[in-house]
């Protein structure tokens, strides 16, 4: 678990037996790891300058193990200062590149082909977002749909502004509305358009992934990478214009009747797919439909979503 943090495996056993048991001697840990004892000594050594374990006073040498929230902790601040630190390393290294090349059309597209390959891409533009994240999202997907995304609640842990414009499909896949109740509880800002034309992600309106190809069944199979350029400027201008057009997935104000249901009609889901979301009958949506359309004396379901927007109810 910690060797994402640069704690090797070895290390990490030793820290789990002084976690289960407190002031053991370098002796007592070599002998329950079954391992040398100048390596146990080094494991000691590395865990110490990580701050995950600490000698007690007097003799013999006994190790106590820290607490694993707050060691974890401040050794996950330490990775994110020294990420930082390569990332501007990282800049510094373009002033190795001739001038002509550093900004080559080539250069300022990538391609990646394969499912898996498309999957580590996205994340890898989410992990190093640092101010904002705009997403256009549609199915298909990479990635299984009816799970969280972890790389999105590590965004808004580190009060990354999260901004996604789903489309009305979206919506439809089993569990979609839950996700996005969570999510947006999180601290994304969530709109539903109901013309999505296509996958996109733009990571600080520095660089952009989206499909490689039209063809919606090959979409997730391979994607565009896309860096400073007037293309990247485009597809900026893409997403904020239909985040001008797009409405609220949820009501501004949970508490407010149907504020579900406004929605999912504004997203312009069909009722079966909300009787879905909402797990009850399609008989049941037609009687709340009719209801609500009458009470905001709307005569189709696509007024009755204006009528709503201007009551302020999304």
């Amino acid at each position: 678990m910690l060797e994402a943090l640069g704690v090797p495996a070895e290390d990490e056993a030793l820290y789990r037996m002084l976690l289960r048991e407190r002031g053991l001697t370098p002796a007592e840990l070599t002998e329950r790891a079954g391992r040398g004892a100048r390596a146990v000594r080094q494991s000691l050594h590395r865990l110490a300058e990580c701050g995950l374990v600490s000698r007690l006073a007097g003799r013999p040498t006994r190790y106590v193990a820290a607490r694993p929230d707050t060691a974890v902790e401040a050794l996950i601040a330490r990775r994110q200062q020294e990420l930082a630190a390569t990332r501007q390393a990282a800049q510094l290294l373009l002033a190795d590149l001739p001038a002509d090349r550093r900004h080559r059309p080539e250069e300022e597209l990538e391609i990646v082909f394969g499912r898996e390959a498309v999957a580590t891409r996205f994340q890898q533009l989410q992990q190093s977002t640092r101010h904002e994240l705009l997403v256009l999202d549609r199915p298909p997907y990479a990635q299984n749909p009816s799970e969280p995304n972890p790389g999105e609640n590590d965004l808004l842990s580190r009060g990354v502004r999260l901004r996604g414009i789903y489309a009305p499909e979206a919506l439809e896949l089993p569990g979609a509305l839950r996700l996005i109740r969570a999510a947006v509880d999180a601290g994304e800002e969530a709109r539903v358009c109901d013309d999505v034309p296509l996958k996109l992600a733009i990571s600080d309106r520095s660089a952009a992934i989206l499909p490689f190809t039209a063809d919606r069944d090959a979409m997730v199979d391979s994607a565009l990478v896309v860096y400073a350029s007037t293309l990247l400027d485009a597809l900026i201008r893409l997403f904020d214009l239909l985040w001008n057009v797009a409405v609220p997935v949820f009501a501004a104000d949970p508490a407010a009747p149907d504020s579900d249901l406004v929605a999912l009609l504004a997203a312009g889901l069909k009722d079966e797919a909300v009787a879905r979301q909402l797990g009850v009958s399609v008989r049941t949506v037609h009687r709340r439909t009719s209801e609500l359309m009458e009470r905001l004396g709307a005569r189709t379901r696509f007024q009755a979503g204006l009528a709503a927007a201007r009551a302020g109810l999304l």
